[in-house]
């Protein structure tokens, strides 16, 4: 749902759980323009693993017939014909599907490659103790700056970690997604076994909660309330929420000085016991 109600938090302190009982864990930070995953686990992103690239349109006018059906295919309005005039793709629309290239019958429309994004892959320790070898990674997408359409970075980033989880035999996969409940966070429930919801017990925590809800049960994902600084603010408003939609508030954790503390050092490995 919204931003700052503790996605992040909840989803680092739950693979540091899962690593300390001894499980193999990756991390996949999927809020592509705005990654901190690695800011609260003390780390750097320094040399990409992976560079994304995604296909875009360009037309080629002595075969374009000016038919417009590649305006009638485009799902995300992101070409324009003015009357009698060729199509003009609008590159912050686009988001590389290929349906216009494909339907064309002239043979128009061509690809050109362009970077959309980076992956980065840490290994995630504790450096104050060396000998102790987590089992826990970080990979992070990052989407160039300016791009409109993250969606194709997210799930780039996403099947990165799905291979690499492949490769590492790893036992559990945790996707951080972005706030809201647009085209990236879609991407990224997409498959997942279940989705916490973390929610806080505000106005607007409980509206947006109402939302990811709704977007969640669309998508058939099975999904649990996680409900941070459950002490601050008036729990009767998510209760009722969880109520509407017939699920349980998994957990409940209270606001933490210490918390708040660990996560402005990124120190969270040194928190235990909250999830």
């Amino acid at each position: 749902g919204k931003g700052g109600t503790g996605k992040s938090t909840v989803s680092v302190l739950l693979a540091n759980k899962f690593a300390k009982e001894g499980k193999k864990v990756i991390l996949c930070d999927c809020d592509v323009e705005c990654p901190n995953d690695y800011l609260l686990l003390g780390k750097k992103l320094e040399k990409p693993v992976k560079k994304i690239f995604a296909e875009f349109p360009r037309l080629i006018k002595k075969k374009c017939k000016k038919c417009g059906l590649c305006v009638k295919t485009c799902r995300n309005n992101a070409i324009f014909q003015p009357p009698k005039n060729y199509p003009i793709f609008i590159r912050d629309l686009c988001s590389g599907c290929g349906a216009c290239w494909t339907v064309c019958p002239f043979g128009a429309i061509k690809t050109e490659k362009e970077e959309i994004g980076k992956i980065y892959l840490n290994k995630i320790s504790k450096p104050h103790l060396k000998s102790q070898n987590l089992k826990f990674w970080l990979a992070t997408g990052v989407a160039k700056a300016g791009l409109e359409e993250t969606g194709p970075v997210v799930r780039e980033v996403k099947k990165f970690a799905l291979d690499f989880a492949k490769k590492q035999n790893a036992d559990i996969v945790i996707f951080d997604t972005a706030a809201g409940t647009h085209c990236p966070v879609i991407n990224a429930l997409l498959d997942v076994d279940f989705a916490y919801a973390v929610t806080e017990p505000t106005p607007m925590g409980a509206h947006d909660l109402n939302l990811i809800l709704d977007l969640c049960q669309k998508l058939k994902v099975k999904t649990k309330i996680i409900l941070n600084q459950a002490d601050l603010g008036k729990k009767q408003k998510i209760e009722k929420i969880a109520k509407k939609y017939k699920i349980k508030i998994k957990k409940e954790i209270p606001y933490s000085k210490k918390l708040v503390e660990a996560y402005s050092k990124g120190e969270l490995l040194n928190i235990t016991g909250l999830v």
